[in-house]
């Protein structure tokens, strides 16, 4: 096993490198479209409805990472040798510089492609959106780097939906920041979640998708490539 040298690069050269998508919370992980050097993540992406209001919202979940193993055998099959784990990168990741190269075509529909970060702190798991430096997809290949600063106005805190407070809450900032103990996603934030037809009560207490059908017009589409990752830790 190699040790990290204080920075974590990717280009998937040999498979996901342990990325992977998500069916749903039932379903769990899936794989994405791997070829060398490049992945693939496609819409319709899964409604993320774990932090809808009084949490932040609603959200795609793009690309995933766990930061700490080991893993699950599922994780294994839809990721692949997960590097990040292998090669003991840091979970600090405080002012740490993150570099994407991406391209694809999407229609945002009002989101933002964002990193989010996520810690467990005294058994909970809190989420942090990078929502001051969102990424930008083109449809060339773009290099985009943001600094990954303890200044909460660069931040949105994820929250939790109404049931979900036993596992999802909010942690200070700066305590996340430094022992990302979960797992890294890129993800499109805020999504326009509209119930198709007339409900009865308040539709955040429900799953869209499961509880109830969504206009997905309103919902992004499109793909997005990801050929390379680094992050140059503090």
């Amino acid at each position: 096993m190699q040790k990290s040298n204080g920075v974590y690069h990717e280009q998937f050269e040999d498979g996901p490198g342990g990325w992977y998508g998500w069916i749903s919370n039932a379903g769990g992980p899936k794989p994405l479209e791997a070829r060398p050097g490049q992945i693939t993540s496609r819409s319709p992406w899964w409604i993320d409805y774990n932090h809808a209001p009084p949490g932040a919202g609603y959200m795609h979940m793009v690309f995933s990472l766990a930061t700490v193993g080991p893993q699950g055998e599922v994780y294994k099959e839809v990721g692949g040798a997960n590097r990040f784990i292998a090669e003991q990168c840091p979970t600090n990741f405080t002012n740490a510089a993150m570099t994407l190269r991406t391209r694809g075509e999407l229609l945002p529909q009002g989101s933002q492609f964002v990193l989010l970060i996520q810690g467990n702190v005294a058994g909970i798991t809190s989420g942090w959106l990078c929502t001051g430096q969102p990424f930008t997809v083109t449809e060339s290949w773009s290099q985009q780097t943001i600094r990954l600063e303890d200044d909460p106005s660069n931040w949105t805190a994820l929250g939790t939906r109404h049931d979900r407070g036993d596992m999802y809450g909010v942690k200070p900032l700066d305590r996340v920041l430094s022992d990302v103990n979960v797992n890294i996603m890129l993800v499109l934030f805020p999504l326009d979640v509209a119930a198709m037809g007339p409900l009865e009560g308040d539709p955040h207490r429900l799953r869209p998708e499961r509880d109830f059908p969504v206009w997905r017009h309103r919902l992004p589409e499109g793909y997005v490539m990801l050929d390379e990752v680094r992050i140059e830790f503090a």
